[in-house]
């Protein structure tokens, strides 16, 4: 008894040893400054979601506002190892997506705030945000309305032979739409350059996914022959690593690639929706947020590699929260749009009568 305990012991000493040393090796792949800066980047969204949530509710925002809080590993780990010229395009819950793409702070807080200098000249508000220049093609509010858009943008890149990938995230709701299928099976028809990315977070709304689907989302994409995979949306590594490898697969000619990041969000569905106790615990929350919370996953680990002090963590969340405080005051001041620019981006031209008719005629 006393020896198969004991090679029980030794055992499991093994596999932590060998756990250990992939640990290290993961985290040797990065230079400590490219770590820092994943770090920095959630940290980033974290603080700026959490400032999104405080202008909320005093009524500086409007409209509808879904936070990322608790998936910013999400954002980060799978938009990081992209090129500049790579397309993002993905749902409403996107304000940590649009800066991992390079917008700025004070461009998508003008635009939450619904301002003129705003990313979308304040009329997009928080589920349109978009900036051409920095392929980053929406927000988009119709669950699943995305999907089909990334098939577009996928044939255009082939179209033209562009050395380019589009990746489409979306919220586990969407894989039940119509319109999740037609794509698909569309982009595995022509080979398109996209990777679709879920963010399951295991509620669509006020849903556990388990109550609406028979499979594990994953296995989707078994249906179009496109090859799928599923990491731990917490661990931002992780997330780095897959988008990084099937990136390349794409750049290699290989055809649409499928992840499944299993994923927890820490806020309601949207602000109006509450944290909890209507369709999950209050302990349910609070043990995810206290386990699973992507930032502290990801800092434990650089304090455990001796990679990051508490000093250095201290000055990285400060410059961060500096940054959007920044945004939010800038946001503060900017101007409305006026009356004039309701008219504008509505046709391609309009006469000065305010109208337009299709036969080229102007009519008083």
């Amino acid at each position: 008894m006393a020896d198969a305990k004991t090679a029980e012991q030794e055992k499991e000493a093994v596999e932590a040893r060998e756990a250990q040393a992939a640990a290290e090796a993961e985290l040797d792949a990065f230079s400590p400054e490219a770590l820092r800066k994943l770090l920095r980047e959630m940290l980033l969204y974290r603080r700026f979601e959490e400032k999104a949530e405080e202008a909320y509710a005093i009524g500086k925002i409007g409209g509808f506002c879904h936070l990322h809080i608790g998936q910013e590993a999400v954002a980060a780990g799978a938009i990081a190892p992209l090129r500049d010229d790579d397309y993002v395009i993905t749902a409403y819950r996107e304000h940590t997506q649009a800066l991992a793409k390079g917008m700025s702070p004070r461009g998508v807080m003008a635009e939450l705030y619904g301002k003129k200098t705003g990313c979308s000249g304040g009329k997009g508000g928080s589920m349109h945000l978009f900036s051409v220049d920095r392929a980053f093609l929406g927000g988009h509010g119709i669950v699943g309305g995305q999907v089909p858009l990334a098939a577009g943008i996928g044939w255009a890149i082939k179209y033209r032979g562009e050395d380019r990938v589009c990746v489409c995230f979306m919220g586990d709701a969407a894989v039940n739409q119509g319109a999740f299928h037609e794509a698909m099976n569309m982009a595995a028809v022509w080979e398109l350059p996209v990777i679709y990315v879920v963010e399951n977070n295991e509620y669509g709304m006020g849903t556990a996914f388990s109550r609406v689907s028979a499979t594990d989302i994953v296995q989707r994409s078994c249906a179009y022959d496109i090859p799928g995979s599923w990491v731990y949306g917490q661990d931002v590594l992780q997330v780095y690593k897959a988008t990084e490898s099937l990136a390349g697969e794409i750049r290699d000619g290989g055809g649409p690639r499928f992840l499944e990041v299993r994923t927890y969000r820490f806020k309601g569905h949207s602000m109006s929706d509450p944290v909890s106790g209507t369709y999950r615990s209050k302990d349910e929350v609070e043990e995810k947020a206290d386990r699973e919370d992507p930032i502290k996953i990801f800092r434990d680990r650089l304090f455990e590699a001796e990679l990051l002090t508490q000093e250095e963590l201290e000055a990285i969340d400060e410059e961060v929260q500096g940054e959007v405080d920044d945004a939010a005051q800038w946001a503060e001041e900017q101007p409305a749009p006026t009356e004039e620019d309701l008219y504008a981006h509505v046709y391609s031209q309009m006469n000065e009568s305010g109208r337009l008719f299709l036969d080229g005629r102007e009519r008083g």
